[in-house]
């Protein structure tokens, strides 16, 4: 059953929405489906023979095994039960081939969640099942791709069967048939079966090398069989090419077979056969085949042929942790181990005098050092496990050289997939205890190089995978070595796992080196303040790196040794390909400089200053942002001490950092720029102001180059609080004039990217620079915002932005001046201009662009409500309110999550504000009627499913309606499903509330043909309008209409139609026939005006709408019977299912229906020649 979180060591705590996203996971208990998979597998007899019962038994089937891929040891108590029911089938003579193939369909299921070495176990293998195993196996077609199941079980089956430990010549009996033909022995059909399987294309061929190793290696097989096999299987890779499909098949198989075969074979047997295998492996050359699974099956069988010619002994010279019983550990005395120790090195130079080492080894180890560097990664992993089984068996010296060897991988000659293999080698060595405490003094600086590993090629760069394995060599070390072996290495290895755990753009590598750290914390115990990192960045919370610089302000981490570790990486992470890592590690920096300040203003910061004129333009990034936090991080220091930053850095720093803007990297220097201002830096009236300036007004022209106008505002704002007032409060006036009309006037400009630039500029500017200033301003802004050029769509947006920016920072007065502050005079104006925007519906090629200004403006809406409402209520009228909330209702109702749940959020926030009152809220009590206070957490705006039931409670208050209906038409109308449902879901539940009610009902009714007047030719709304009404009229929601005739609701609606009766647009004309179908409900004179219509179509110039318009009426004769006489019908319906494409054809047919119908027959019109 499935375990909650803390029933399996998992907290809840607090953390970020990803962690706990991560820690919320299914673990499960114990095998729950029992009875579930026992009905399963007993309904096989009757669901084998119907292909629609039986795909969804086996689907299920599978469902409930993958539940335990990652936990398949709870299987292990039911697996017995499970197998011996299927076999019951297999076996019984009863059990027709289908019923045969769907069980052992089933057994692959289960075999391949637990594994085959556990499952296979688990067959009979006892004498009497030789046989029939065998006579099975020999009637299946191999080229059957539906049963390969089968085969694969059945050959499994047979491994084990061959594990009985008679000699098979017993099994024979008579070798003469009937017939008089001789039987073949059992040792040959299964040698026979075995190779035929090999070289297959199927997983048959896998389970046939497993086969190989259990059989050939028998004693009675051996003596007999194992030389022919070996010279047919080099015989079959010597006359193979990987150059079709079909050898690499049949090497793969060879391969797979002689793998298994030395791995499961005695040393003794295959010892004289190891040379000539590896001859002929080196003929080959099979490292530089194209496929990686050659490659990888020829390093597997480099390395058993290594084992063979080595003796199976453990090397004595290898270092030892402890044992691995936990009781000889507690057993053994101090004494004990003294001994063991003197006596340790004079056994191993006994053992190692009468140790005669092969000549084909040293090929071994090249072959095998050659795949370390090979391009993939499964052939580098099974290289790196073979140097660490072989070199378990090495001598002292010739292991060392071994190390020596795998240690040339890390030269910056070598191929990032050199620099991966030795880290995998090295973690093989050291959790073999293979890697001597001597070498670590070697080892620990390049595992260190590794753990910040990244090569550019490109517009990208390599090295995660590098980086990854260094934190498995860490890891491995961690486990390897008591804490005195690893104690001078500690502080290196702690700080550098610290930084890539931290820092490391690959969230994996940031995983794996926090779980690095953790267990050298828990194994060694010496990894400085380790409990307290741990509990910042474990293995969850280093999944989001913005969460993390919390992590290098923990008290006990700023400390002097420590914390010097920590600056030299983040130093070199200063140069990294990633932008994101970059600005995280100059923010470090930031943080870390209080605690060493002298260190880093007289080192550090020259060092990057050099860095930040240099050649390397990822370096000269990272350096000009760093220089800019470390110089604000030293004025914050300076502050409680009394000191300027001049006093703390050198003169010719200074004068550096006023050279650093002639190197135009605008988002890091538009970052310096803040960093210095906001350092208060004594730069006035000095000529760099200017040069920071013209940059800044030059990034506004190109805000392409930057990744986003945030560096840029926070600059110029920075700029212009330090260096721009001639008092406190006051801005130079020349400055003030240049910088206002500069932007104004930038709003006007052909370039879309200036218009933005200027906006951003303008909103940012402080309050002291827009004083007097604001009508200049806003008229502008506002001018710029209703240009609705399509092309000016950001602008728009920006500029809209802007005129909340600026109200806010001017502040409200009811009778203040209309140049100074928000007041009676102009408050009229800024909110018609944001409500005007509120219905910017503008599209291009990237879609509904317009949203970006509804969504500025009511960002900005809410914004000077808000100001206004605190500071003078009284120039806020009803009508404003009423407009502003209408149109927030409207949003929240249409059909783009993103901005629905913008709205409902802002609507929620205003009705719900106490701080200050927002007044005149229109129907305010019943609005908190149906959203409590509790909605404005609970509410999810952003599901259908959950939002909508609330919205569609706003059409029952008269002041919404509108705007909620229209906002519903086009979320009803539209295309995504989930929208579509629960829209129209809330919409009908509330036309069933008000369907016996004609007054509302008809109130309703007014509301949706006022909607469709004002949108008869906007093809947004029309369009999704007709869709919305066709619902409406298929639910029957005016059923109390329809039982007066002629009712003016449906007179209205049918003029409306007619209005589309010339339309080009398909979508319009097929929606508005559904329409006009859905009418004919209606009773009176209407019905024969609606059936004229659709007449009318029925002849139209477009095929499809001819074709469309039979086929709905056709329906409506079938839904409405009482439309035509009941003697007509069938012929009527004929007709119009007979109805074609042509023209000349489908007009007589249309007559006939008009007499049918009784409805007059279309007269054509004849066009008047002047």
């Amino acid at each position: 059953m499935p375990l909650s979180e803390t029933e399996n060591g998992f907290s809840g705590g607090e953390g970020g929405g990803e962690a706990d996203a991560i820690v919320q996971t299914c673990v499960l208990g114990s095998f729950s489906e029992r009875g579930e998979t026992t009905a399963l597998i007993s309904s096989l007899p009757e669901v084998h023979g119907d292909l629609g019962p039986r795909e969804s038994t086996t689907e299920r089937f599978l469902v409930i095994m993958n539940r335990y891929q990652e936990q398949p040891h709870l299987l292990d108590p039911h697996l017995e039960w499970m197998l011996n029911m299927i076999l019951d089938f297999i076996r019984s003579e009863k059990s027709p081939p289908s019923l045969v193939h769907l069980c052992f369909k089933f057994l692959y299921v289960i075999c391949k969640v637990r594994g085959y070495k556990i499952f296979m176990q688990l067959f009979p293998h006892e004498v009497a099942d030789v046989q029939p195993v065998l006579d099975l196996m020999s009637r299946q077609d191999p080229s059957d791709s539906e049963t390969w199941e089968t085969r694969y079980m059945l050959l499994l089956w047979l491994s084990m069967t061959c594990l009985i430990p008679f000699d098979l010549s017993r099994l024979d009996g008579h070798l003469e048939s009937d017939g008089g033909k001789a039987r073949e022995p059992i040792m040959d059909r299964i040698l026979a079966i075995a190779k035929s399987y090999l070289v297959v294309s199927d997983s048959a061929r896998n389970a046939a090398s497993v086969l190989v190793s259990k059989f050939v290696t028998r004693p009675d097989v051996k003596q007999k069989r194992l030389g022919d096999f070996l010279d047919w299987n080099l015989a079959t890779i010597s006359q193979t090419n990987d150059q079709s499909l079909r050898n690499i098949v049949v090497l793969d198989g060879a391969l797979q077979s002689l793998a298994k075969l030395f791995k499961h074979g005695k040393r003794d047997d295959l010892l004289q056969y190891a040379p000539a295998v590896l001859q002929c492996l080196e003929k080959k050359h099979l490292s530089e085949s194209s496929e990686a699974m050659l490659r990888k099956l020829g390093v597997k069988l480099t390395q058993r042929l290594g084992l063979t010619f080595l003796k199976p002994r453990l090397a004595a010279w290898r270092y030892q942790r402890g044992n691995r019983s936990l009781a000889a550990n507690l057993s053994m005395s101090q004494s004990a181990a003294d001994s063991t120790g003197a006596t340790s090195e004079v056994e191993t130079k006994e053992q190692e005098e009468d140790y005669d080492i092969p000549e084909e080894v040293e090929t071994v180890i090249e072959h095998l050092l050659l795949g370390l560097k090979d391009k993939e990664t499964i052939v580098r992993w099974s290289a790196a496990k073979g140097i660490g089984r072989v070199t378990g068996r090495l001598p002292k010296e010739l292991a060392d050289e071994v190390v020596g060897s795998v240690l040339d991988c890390f030269s910056f000659q070598e191929t990032d997939n050199a620099w991966h293999g030795g880290c995998l080698a090295l973690a093989e060595l050291g959790r073999r205890g293979l890697l001597l405490p001597s070498r670590l003094t070697d080892v620990v600086p390049l595992i260190i190089k590794s753990l910040i590993y990244e090569e550019k090629r490109g517009a990208c760069s390599v090295g995660s995978n590098v980086r990854d394995a260094a934190c498995y060599v860490c890891w491995s070390f961690a486990r390897a070595y008591e804490p005195k072996e690893l104690k001078p290495f500690v502080t290196q290895i702690a700080s550098a796992l610290l930084i890539t755990a931290v820092f490391d753009r690959n969230v994996n590598c940031r995983r794996a080196a926090s779980a690095a750290f953790q267990e050298n914390v828990g194994r060694q115990g010496t990894f400085p303040h380790g409990i307290d990192i741990l509990t910042t960045a474990d293995y969850y919370a280093v999944g989001n790196l913005n969460n993390l610089l919390a992590l290098i302000m923990l008290p006990n981490v700023k400390r002097t040794l420590f914390c010097f570790h920590l600056f030299i990486y983040l130093f070199i992470f200063v140069y990294i390909f990633c932008s994101m890592i970059r600005e995280l590690a100059t923010k470090a920096l930031h943080n870390l400089t209080p605690q060493v300040p002298d260190y880093m203003a007289a080192t550090v910061l020259p060092q990057l200053l050099k860095m930040a004129v240099g050649i390397d333009l990822h370096g000269r990034h990272g350096a000009i942002q760093a220089c800019g936090q470390i110089t604000h991080a030293l004025y914050k220091v300076g502050l409680q001490t009394n000191r300027t930053v001049v006093d703390m850095i050198s003169p010719e720093c200074v004068d550096a950092l006023k050279n650093i803007h002639q190197m135009l990297m605008r988002p890091a220097i538009c970052s310096l720029i803040e960093k210095l201002s906001l350092s208060k830096m004594p730069f006035k009236n000095d000529p760099i102001i200017t040069g920071w300036q013209w940059i800044i007004d030059d990034t506004i022209k190109t805000l392409h180059l930057v990744s986003s106008g945030a560096a840029l505002v926070s600059a110029l704002s920075a700029l212009c609080e330090e260096y721009y007032q001639a008092s406190p409060g006051q801005a130079d006036p020349q400055m003030q004039d240049a910088l206002v009309s500069q932007y104004t006037e930038g709003l006007n400009n052909p370039q879309m990217l200036t218009r933005c630039g200027s906006a951003l500029a303008l909103g940012c500017l402080p309050k002291f620079m827009i004083h007097g200033k604001l009508k200049q301003v806003c008229l502008k802004c506002l001018c710029a915002e209703t240009q609705k050029e399509g092309t000016f769509t950001e602008a728009r947006r920006d500029a809209i932005t802007s005129v909340a920016q600026v109200s806010v920072k001017a502040g409200a007065c009811a009778e203040g001046s209309p140049d100074s502050t928000l007041c009676s005079a102009n408050v009229d104006e800024v909110y018609g201009t944001l409500l005007s925007s509120m219905v910017d519906y503008t599209t291009d090629s990237r879609g509904d662009v317009g949203a970006w200004v509804r969504e500025a403006a009511m960002t900005s809406l809410k914004d000077v409500t808000m100001l206004v409402a605190s500071s003078a209520p009284e120039i806020l009228s009803a009508d404003m309110v009423k407009c502003m909330m209408c149109c927030l209702a409207q949003q929240s109702a249409e059909k783009i999550d993103r901005y629905r749940a913008h709205a409902g959020t802002i609507f929620l926030h205003l009705l719900h504000s106490t701080d200050p009152v927002v007044p005149h809220i229109p129907h305010r009590e019943e609005l908190l009627g149906i959203f409590p206070i509790e909605t404005t957490t609970t509410l999810n705006w952003n599901a259908p499913s959950h939002a909508f039931k609330y919205i569609a409670q706003l059409l029952g208050l008269f002041e919404y309606q509108y705007h909620t209906l229209l906002g519903l038409t086009v979320s009803v109308g539209g295309i995504t499903e989930s929208t579509v449902h629960f829209s129209s879901q809330s919409l009908f539940d509330h036309l069933k509330l008000i369907q016996s009610d004609s007054a509302a009902l008809g109130q309703f009714g007014e509301t949706l043909l006022r909607i469709f007047r004002d949108n008869l030719h906007n093809d947004r709304v029309s369009v999704s309008f007709l869709k919305m009404l066709n619902q409406i009229l298929a639910n029957s929601c005016f059923e109390i209409f329809t039982m007066q005739e002629n009712h003016p609701f449906c007179v209205d609606l049918l003029a409306l139609c007619k209005e589309f009766k010339k339309s080009k647009d398909i979508s319009k004309l097929r929606a508005c026939i559904s329409v006009l179908c859905g009418l004919i409900q209606f009773q009176g004179e209407v019905r024969k005006k609606v059936l004229s219509q659709l007449l009318l179509l029925l002849c139209h110039s477009f095929p499809v709408i001819r074709k469309t318009t039979a086929s709905q009426m056709y329906e409506m004769l079938l839904t409405y019977d009482d439309v035509v006489d009941p003697e007509v019908l069938d012929d009527a319906m004929t007709l119009l299912s007979d109805t074609n494409c042509d023209l000349a054809t489908v007009r007589p047919h249309r007559n006939q229906l008009c007499d049918w119908l009784g409805v007059p027959r279309p007269q054509p019109v004849t066009k008047v020649t002047i």
